[in-house]
């Protein structure tokens, strides 16, 4: 029965999220049940193809990639894949009529990955952000407002600066193996290397601005989806305020993280601005 088999493949993807990134899978684990699978299906593609672009080091990563999208272009074709990631997420972007110039968008951001090393130009920054954060906000946000067009139109802003906040929280996190594993620089015109406070304080408060925006689109989400994304955003925000104590000398030796206590003492808060409609 293929209904068996497309049950075993969302629970690979599941399986992905949970082992990849525990903050997140904690995240999806508070959205509705019904929208949990989807989700999953979603960070399983985009992860296969982000370990490609940054963790296969030594093998022919281009070649991967290329083999990975050959498979996704044939699933969108025949309706199935023997990849139980590809096959999660094909029967996902179908079910939700998600617009596939996402995934073109996503896909040619990583491409940007395996060859680009720094970003010179404003453009080119938020052109990459589009194709590896915005766009699966995006994907994420059909979800939420399970397919509804017009809903999807109306907080299509908010979900991109969401998703380009994440983003560049991330960026700041993870200066140290971008610079020195990656050898990546991703803030344009900036010296990482040598990072000034000036620079730092320029990036702390866009991405703040980016959060501020964001929140206007949390408010209005579906209660399905509403405390799931409302958690990953706290906890993301508690992330850039960690960072934001960590001297600009200093950010290339650390890598911030939020502890699990913290965690749940967030998590609780959060439940309670939910509960009593403080968000």
């Amino acid at each position: 029965m293929k209904l068996l088999f497309d049950q075993l493949s969302f629970e690979a993807s599941k399986k992905v999220t949970a082992t990849y990134s525990t903050s997140f899978y904690g995240a999806v684990r508070i959205l509705s049940p019904t929208i949990q699978p989807a989700i999953h299906s979603i960070y399983g593609f985009v992860r296969f193809a982000d370990e490609i672009v940054d963790s296969f080091q030594g093998y022919k990563q281009e070649d991967l990639l290329n083999n990975f999208e050959q498979d996704y272009l044939q699933a969108l074709e025949e309706d199935i894949s023997l990849n139980p990631i590809i096959h999660s997420f094909v029967q996902t972007l179908k079910r939700y009529d998600i617009d596939l110039k996402l995934v073109d968008a996503f896909l040619y951001s990583m491409r940007m990955d395996l060859t680009k090393k720094d970003y010179q130009s404003r453009e080119e920054y938020e052109k990459y952000i589009y194709g590896s954060a915005d766009v699966v906000g995006l994907m994420c946000l059909k979800i939420f407002v399970n397919g509804d067009q017009e809903e999807y139109e109306r907080l299509k802003p908010f979900a991109m600066k969401l998703g380009s906040a994440f983003q560049k929280v991330n960026f700041l996190r993870d200066l140290k193996s971008d610079q020195e594993i990656l050898e990546r620089s991703y803030f344009p015109n900036v010296d990482l290397k040598n990072l000034s406070n000036e620079d730092k304080t320029q990036i702390i408060e866009e991405i703040e601005y980016d959060f501020e925006q964001a929140y206007k689109g949390i408010i209005e989400l579906p209660v399905a989806a509403k405390f799931g994304v409302y958690v990953a955003y706290v906890f993301y925000k508690q992330l850039l305020c960690k960072l934001k104590k960590v001297p600009s000398n200093e950010i290339l030796d650390k890598r911030v993280r939020v502890n699990d206590p913290t965690k749940l003492l967030l998590l609780a808060k959060s439940y309670l601005d939910i509960k009593f409609n403080f968000v």
